[in-house]
């Protein structure tokens, strides 16, 4: 009996660990799926309502055009800047444009932008770092491109995610 709990206990103990590793896949597979989003988001803002530059927070992407009820990305994803999703810290930044008009929504906008994705708990919530800028070209690595992710053009570390 006493070897039979012991088995069950190992099989138990590697099925945790897979879960675990499953977990981390899955939250990073989701953020990867965020921030290619966020990208389409912000091409169709500069577009169609930001006079060729883009939109300032996450929640302004959020925002509706006049005329129009549906904002720029999911209601999800226009909640709080930065944005906590998946075990992931998203969170964008730019260049504000200092000359020219506001936005359809009122905002002033960027010339140009960059969002980074970090695990809230490296090791737990995520192992790979992730980063894009207006290029709309995603990166991973595992170190964070929170402080070295350009706003345009390759960072100087990381793959990109095809």
């Amino acid at each position: 009996m006493l070897v039979v709990a012991a088995i069950v206990a190992v099989l138990a103990g590697a099925a945790m660990v897979g879960y675990r590793q499953s977990k981390i896949r899955a939250g990073e597979a989701s953020t990867v799926s965020t921030l290619r989003s966020l990208n389409q988001a912000q091409f169709i803002y500069m577009q169609s309502c930001g006079k060729q530059r883009y939109a300032p927070t996450l929640v302004a992407l959020g925002t509706p055009a006049p005329g129009d009820e549906h904002g720029f990305v999911s209601a999800d994803l226009a909640v709080s800047d930065p944005l906590v999703k998946s075990g992931y810290i998203i969170q964008m930044i730019g260049t504000a444009a200092t000359e020219g008009e506001q936005t359809c929504t009122g905002t002033v906008p960027l010339t140009s932008y960059r969002i980074t994705a970090d695990p809230e708990i490296p090791g737990v919530s995520g192992t790979h770092f992730y980063g894009t800028n207006g290029d709309r070209v995603i990166y991973g690595d595992l170190e964070s491109f929170q402080n070295n992710m350009p706003e345009t053009g390759p960072p100087g570390h990381g793959a990109e995610i095809k």
